[in-house]
């Protein structure tokens, strides 16, 4: 189930790597939106790539993308794709490599297909709910698992544009319990920790819209991982509200959870 939608989700990710690799090796503008977030013409011609190629293929379909009018029809659909066609502008425009193009598929608010296309790497991850994550690099495919590091060891991964203090604060007050903290742009975060290369991610803003998380939820939770809020629920998609108020914890295990008080 939900394989031909997967199918397509991946075509849609590499369509839209070719024309945001091209844009990336040029000089390109960049515009500022209403939130004060930065956004270029590969934000917007990939979103019209993915959203043609999707739309065509299931016409019935809903959208919520970072880079269109979301007018709520969505709400009234059983299935939504939710896009964030080039995660990490930031680092487009610093031409820094940490960024990626997440398409997921909600159907009645939970994530059953997942891809996350990181195009400097050109590595596509993807999932399927209750079929594992996987890794395509080089024509090779890879089925992910999340590490068994337990406390005291842990890789905690932090932003590279958006480190706040009180995730600051975090990192210091449990400082023991790192074996490093590694900086990391956008969804590459949740990338690392299904591969079993780190254990933990924390935000605690509400900086975060669906489009950031819904792919990296299924495919860390579909490599044995875990994807809260930090009142330890799981997320649910497809919201009138877009925003992850709270923030979000990514981890491998819930027994490496530390929920803050």
């Amino acid at each position: 189930m939900w394989e031909k939608e997967l199918e397509e989700m991946k075509i849609a990710a590499l369509e839209a790597e070719k024309v945001i690799l091209e844009i990336y090796e040029t000089s390109f503008d960049v515009e500022t939106k209403d939130d004060d977030s930065p956004v270029t013409i590969a934000d917007l011609t990939a979103d019209k790539i993915i959203k043609e190629r999707l739309s065509k293929a299931f016409p019935d379909y809903g959208f919520l993308t970072e880079e269109s009018v979301d007018t709520k029809e969505r709400l009234s659909k059983d299935h939504v794709f939710i896009v964030d066609p080039v995660d990490g502008t930031h680092q487009f425009v610093q031409k820094a490599g940490g960024f990626s193009t997440n398409i997921a598929l909600a159907y009645k608010g939970e994530v059953v297909a997942a891809v996350i296309n990181i195009p400097v790497q050109h590595k596509l991850y993807y999932a399927v709910l209750g079929q594992g994550s996987f890794c395509e690099e080089d024509g090779k495919v890879r089925r992910l698992h999340v590490s068994n590091r337990a406390r005291n060891n842990l890789r905690l991964l932090v932003s590279l544009s958006f480190y706040s203090e009180k995730e600051k604060s975090f990192t210091e007050r449990h400082k023991d319990l790192w074996e490093e903290v590694i900086p990391l742009g956008a969804s590459l975060k949740f990338c690392e920790i299904a591969e079993g290369k780190a254990e933990l991610a924390v935000r605690y803003s509400s900086g975060t819209k669906e489009w950031d998380t819904a792919a990296g939820d299924l495919i860390i939770t579909e490599a044995g991982g875990v994807f809260l809020d930090p009142k330890g629920d799981r997320f649910r998609y497809n919201r009138e509200d877009v925003y992850n108020r709270e923030g979000y914890i990514a981890a491998n295990s819930k027994e490496n959870i530390i929920f803050e008080k």
